[in-house]
């Protein structure tokens, strides 16, 4: 059963949607003795059992990168994909937005290369005082999103044409900004509970507080999972890493929204 673009949650009255997880449920848990649920598909609302027993399977699934689900007794899109698999949730893996899909091999191509600060730490280094000098700053500045902004740069050049981002190494600047250059704004809370409104070559921007955040693209998208390519980042998916990096993270770890320059 295909996701149905929301978080399924307590007091769900779509009678359909909800026999078919009380069915599903009742297949994966198959409990017995003082743990047993058995949930009634025909009570058509889920109700305070149907919420323990999504908790249950919670707390025993992970998702299709091994990570722990969150235990909230809801049904978005990742525990959607643990429970019926990943090909009932939104997948998109290319756009047919021409700047988007060259701003990605640009951004792919930078990734191919390993670029690294120098030394590492230091916000410096020949590419990366490159990017930051796409937005008018030197080095020695945080340049995740001038990273963005420079693969556009080099894509809109390619193209013969003005870049349309919105010139700005600063995270939340961007977000701020971006409405006034004609680019959508997707809030998290909308792309939480429904991530095919999300596609490759969106901008995601972090806020961390403090005026400060992170950004980076996206490259491919299922579910509530996102491959992303990003600067001034690690392994590990950190705001002042040493280079760029193709990266996986949960569509609901971005906090503030996605950017999306397609059309301009």
């Amino acid at each position: 059963m295909q996701y149905p673009g929301r978080v399924i949650k307590q007091g769900e009255t779509d009678a359909r949607i909800v026999k078919e997880l009380k069915n599903r449920l009742n297949r994966v848990l198959v409990l017995k003795g003082g743990e047993a649920v058995k949930l009634d598909p025909q009570q058509p609302s889920f109700g305070p059992m149907m919420k323990s027993a999504v908790k249950l399977f919670q707390s025993r699934s992970v998702d299709s990168e091994g990570h722990a689900l969150k235990i909230d007794g809801e049904v978005g899109s990742i525990t959607w994909a643990a429970l019926f698999g990943d090909d009932q949730v939104p997948v998109s893996t290319s756009t047919t937005d021409d700047l988007l899909k060259r701003a990605l091999v640009v951004a792919s191509g930078e990734e191919a290369r390993q670029v690294r600060e120098v030394p590492p730490g230091s916000n410096r280094g020949p590419d990366v005082e490159a990017y930051l000098r796409s937005t008018g700053l030197g080095g020695g500045h945080s340049w995740c999103a001038a990273y963005v902004y420079w693969c556009f740069e080099q894509t809109a050049r390619q193209l013969g044409r003005a870049n349309p981002l919105f010139k700005t190494a600063g995270c939340l600047a961007h977000w701020n900004g971006a409405p006034s250059k004609g680019a959508r704004r997707i809030n998290a809370s909308a792309a939480k509970a429904d991530p095919a409104v999300l596609q490759p070559g969106m901008i995601f921007i972090m806020d961390h507080g403090g005026g400060l955040g992170h950004t980076g693209l996206v490259e491919s998208v299922t579910g509530g999972i996102m491959t992303t390519l990003e600067g001034n980042s690690n392994v590990g998916g950190s705001r002042e890493g040493i280079g760029v990096f193709r990266l996986t993270r949960k569509v609901n770890s971005v906090n503030k929204g996605f950017i999306d320059y397609a059309g301009l």
